[in-house]
């Protein structure tokens, strides 16, 4: 995989709520080359789409499971079974965006219906997207008996995801799920997910070079230290960095088409996570035509 990509970050997130069907479908439409699900556990084991481990953020558990509530004020989807789950009304989590208490239904998808549902658009329109899951906390669900691992590997075999050339990327925030995958015998592409606050050095991506793909790095990360796509490529890794909002443009950039060139252009990243795939897609189609350095490959 070493075209540069755009990731629909939760779907089409900068339209429909996050993590809903419509969401993925809308970001398939709009020219996502990857579409990403975030990915947490019921109580009794499904995989479900939330970016959170908690609920309350973007549906009405509050409402619909008052006393679900734990002693630390937050709802927990490891509490709920999937049928519990089903219950709930998915809305929007940013002011300005799709507009809350409209009287359009969204729901929790599985995992594999997220994935069913991409792969039935690949058929229908003769397009190639590909997902790319977050396991959300692993070290948490696997203290809560409900491990993601194993669990995991299974489902997206059973879809068709196996070695190395697979249409998936695999990310975490935490490197021991991803080495656990490799001893478990997976090939598939896997990204280690770092983030704003992290150090990040030569040894770190020597490290990460052991068990992963790719990195997915902050914005912040790049813009601080602009050397680190470069690092990166050495090591045979590609570079994803993380979130494009064109409704919630950083202050230094007039546009959104200038933030996605600097990333691109100047700092060389091989690919975006986006909530406006359509605006990402369109700017890279562009570019490539113009100025697309050539892939070093492999990266990724």
């Amino acid at each position: 995989m070493s075209e540069r990509i755009v990731v629909g970050h939760r779907g089409a997130s900068g339209y429909l709520p996050e993590h809903t069907l419509p969401a993925y479908a809308m970001a398939h439409s709009l020219g996502a080359d990857f579409i990403e699900p975030d990915l947490v556990r019921t109580r009794d084991g499904a995989f479900i789409c939330l970016h959170d481990i908690y609920l309350e953020a973007t549906t009405d558990v509050r409402e619909v499971f008052p006393e679900a509530r734990r002693e630390d004020g937050r709802w927990y989807a490891a509490d709920l079974s999937l049928e519990e789950i089903r219950c709930l009304r998915v809305h929007e989590r940013l002011e300005g965006r799709f507009p809350r208490g409209s009287a359009a239904r969204f729901e929790v998808p599985t995992f594999e219906e997220m994935i069913e549902l991409v792969q039935g658009l690949n058929l229908t329109t003769g397009r190639d997207v590909g997902i790319y899951p977050e396991l959300k906390a692993p070290a948490w669900h696997r203290q809560n008996d409900l491990p993601m691992e194993q669990d995991f590997l299974e489902i997206v075999q059973a879809h068709g995801y196996d070695g190395g050339d697979a249409r998936i990327f695999v990310q975490c925030f935490e490197s021991e799920p991803l080495e656990r995958l490799r001893r478990l015998g997976s090939r598939l592409p896997q990204v280690r997910l770092l983030g704003g606050g992290d150090e990040v050095n030569e040894a770190l991506l020597d490290e990460i070079s052991g068990f992963a793909n790719a990195i997915g790095l902050a914005k912040s990360l790049l813009e601080a230290n602009p050397r680190l796509a470069e690092w990166a490529h050495q090591r045979r890794l590609a570079v994803h960095a993380y979130t494009f909002r064109a409704d919630d443009l950083p202050g230094h950039f007039s546009t959104f088409d200038d933030e996605l060139a600097l990333f691109f252009g100047e700092y060389g990243v091989d690919g975006v996570f986006t909530d406006f795939p359509d605006l990402a897609r369109r700017w890279l189609s562009r570019w490539c035509q113009d100025s697309c350095r050539p892939a070093e490959e492999p990266v990724a």
